[in-house]
């Protein structure tokens, strides 16, 4: 028989594992594609080639991944509950003597797998993929090369600027190139050459302050004042690519770019870097566990609240729909609890809250489906014939 529960459970486990990650790709495809399409129209059309656009987009896939979790959880659960439900294999398994408890018993371990899965991404995965793609994006701030060498494409780097490469040869050298700088509304000024070097600025910036060289142009600048255009012809000018792209600044940090062990024994320096409040950093640190139990309670009412209906011919799809109900108010629990913690810090126990009520409903729900199953088992004691009081009297 220990053979027999060991089995069951083990057949429970993969068929929420199997319906997991098929919800689980398909959710991050749906959120993955709506960010790389967000990436392609800023990358690509900054001058970025398709290698950095599959790099960013790779990066940005952890961070994708750790959103859609909790809800591949609570989907693969309710879907595998409600097939096992709609075939009478749970009514079987009850018939045999399984009690709601011991038949959650593999969904708690298949939370408790997805739970990992969650803090593997929270505390390692998630971190390393932003600080990564947070340098490569100061990375290509800094490289202004990569987002003027475009040949035949009207490139619009800052508002008022407007810049344009004819071709650009071996050697490296842009030919016929147009720049229009319209920042001051008072005095625009065009530029026009037919060939023009980048040349880095010798401070060693890559790229931050580079020159642009142009031979053999006319520089046209228009007084709004008199409408006179005043023209220059030149041999050669050097124009200051810093000025394209103003101060570049300090980059920005999140919070989730640090390591949980760095927020939780120097929240104070994370706060000063990040500009966040001290709140905001311990929010985050234990929002990383809370996320796990997230995942655990996800398992469980998904699983508890399809078992409190029964079977029944005609499904239990109200049963489904509590289950959702139950997971937004959970959800907004989490929502709720936010802003309290970052304001407060010694507040943050209620991170942990969203996941203890959602494990709490499951646990009670598992209760009503034991009560439940009891009137059954009286039902069918009752109903068993009783032997004939006077089996050797003749008829």
């Amino acid at each position: 028989m220990g053979e027999y529960l060991a089995r069951f459970d083990r057949y429970l486990l993969s068929q929420f594992m199997v319906l997991f990650g098929f919800f689980s790709l398909v959710l991050v495809s749906i959120y993955w594609i709506n960010q790389a399409v967000r990436l392609f129209d800023r990358l690509v059309g900054d001058g970025q080639s398709t290698f950095v656009f599959l790099e960013f987009t790779a990066l940005s896939l952890p961070n994708v991944i750790r959103i859609v979790l909790p809800m591949a959880c609570f989907a693969a659960t309710v879907y595998v509950t409600n097939r096992l439900s709609s075939e009478s294999e749970l009514v079987v398994m009850q018939a045999t003597g399984f009690s709601p408890w011991r038949l959650a018993r593999p969904v708690l371990a298949f939370g408790l797998i997805v739970g990992l899965m969650m803090s593997l991404m929270t505390h390692i995965l998630v971190p390393a993929s932003m600080s990564q793609m947070q340098e490569r994006q100061e990375d290509l701030q800094r490289n202004v090369t990569s987002r003027l060498l475009t040949e035949g494409t009207f490139l619009h780097p800052i508002d008022g600027i407007t810049f344009y490469i004819r071709d650009i040869a071996p050697d490296g050298t842009l030919t016929d190139v147009f720049l229009s700088d319209r920042r001051d509304p008072e005095a625009p000024q065009t530029y026009t050459a037919a060939r023009a070097y980048l040349v880095a600025d010798g401070s060693g910036a890559e790229g931050a302050s580079g020159k642009l060289v142009m031979v053999d142009g006319l520089a046209q600048t228009l007084n709004s004042e008199n409408n006179r255009l005043f023209t220059t012809h030149f041999k050669d000018f050097t124009y200051d690519i810093g000025r394209l792209f103003g101060d570049v600044g300090q980059p920005f940090v999140h919070v989730r770019h640090f390591f949980t062990p760095q927020l939780f024994l120097q929240p104070e320096t994370v706060a000063t870097l990040t500009s966040s409040s001290l709140g905001s950093v311990l929010e985050e640190a234990h929002g990383r566990f809370g996320q796990a139990l997230l995942c655990v309670a996800a398992a469980l009412i998904g699983f508890a609240t399809l078992m409190i209906g029964g079977y029944s011919r005609f499904g239990i799809w109200q049963q489904v729909v509590l289950a959702i109900l139950l997971m937004l108010i959970v959800k907004g629990v989490e929502g709720v609890v936010q802003d309290p913690v970052r304001n407060n810090a010694a507040l943050w126990p209620l991170v942990y809250l969203p996941g203890l009520i959602g494990i709490g409903i499951g646990t009670g729900l598992l209760w009503l489906s034991t009560q439940s199953s009891r009137p059954w088992l009286r039902r069918r004691t009752v109903t068993t014939p009783d032997a004939p009081q006077d089996a050797g009297t003749a008829p």
